[in-house]
């Protein structure tokens, strides 16, 4: 009899944390873009990188940074960042988000439809080249354009993500002001990881910014 209640409890409690375990396999906690260095610490780096002229644009192309990679299953880097910064989201057999809501904090609109949003490359592709990576190999600026460790990729508004374009902070910041010192945080710190130099217009900015963090 009582081997049989401990068959019984036994089995109820494999059920028990199988059942745990595929419900955590299906509702993945929501996260955002990884959180940057500190101020201090931008600071500190943004005053150990001189202020050089930026290289020319010359031979610059999009395909010389391969972006969207696969990164798990039928995911590519658009999809699991939109999986990541969005909520409840909910992706159909090939990854693609067919339902959700997304917060821009460039703007501070909320979106529904994944159609709204851009995955931002907070260093802009053409500005690593200017800054450095057309000295680089494919794989290393493969890397940066799909950088999901550092604060490099986040999902705005599109329409934002386009007025950015390829500007640096000398000339382009969000136009919410609360995020403005993470954004300036987050770009000393991918500059500085990847040695990415930074032209004269760009510190000044960086400096004035991270000087109120």
């Amino acid at each position: 009899m009582r081997t049989h209640i401990r068959r019984g409890v036994l089995a109820a409690l494999i059920a028990a944390g199988t059942t745990a375990v595929t419900l955590l396999g299906t509702t993945p906690a929501h996260a955002a873009l990884p959180t940057p260095i500190a101020a201090s610490t931008a600071r500190s780096y943004l005053s150990s990188m001189p202020a050089t002229t930026e290289h020319s644009r010359d031979g610059y192309s999009r395909d010389l940074f391969p972006h969207w990679i696969n990164i798990s299953g039928n995911c590519n880097t658009r999809e699991t960042v939109l999986k990541r910064d969005g909520s409840g989201v909910v992706t159909d057999g090939s990854c693609a988000a067919t339902s959700g809501s997304w917060y821009s904090p460039y703007d501070g609109a909320t979106w529904t439809a994944s159609s709204d949003v851009d995955i931002d490359h907070l260093i802009p592709l053409a500005e690593a080249w200017d800054s450095g990576a057309h000295n680089w190999s494919t794989s290393k600026r493969q890397d940066l354009a799909n950088d999901l460790t550092r604060p490099q990729l986040l999902a705005v508004t599109d329409n934002v993500n386009q007025s950015k374009g390829d500007q640096d902070p000398g000339t382009w910041w969000p136009s919410r002001t609360a995020y403005q010192c993470t954004y300036a945080r987050a770009w000393v710190q991918v500059k500085h990881y990847y040695g990415l130099t930074v032209d004269s217009a760009e510190k000044s900015a960086l400096s004035s910014v991270l000087n109120g963090c």
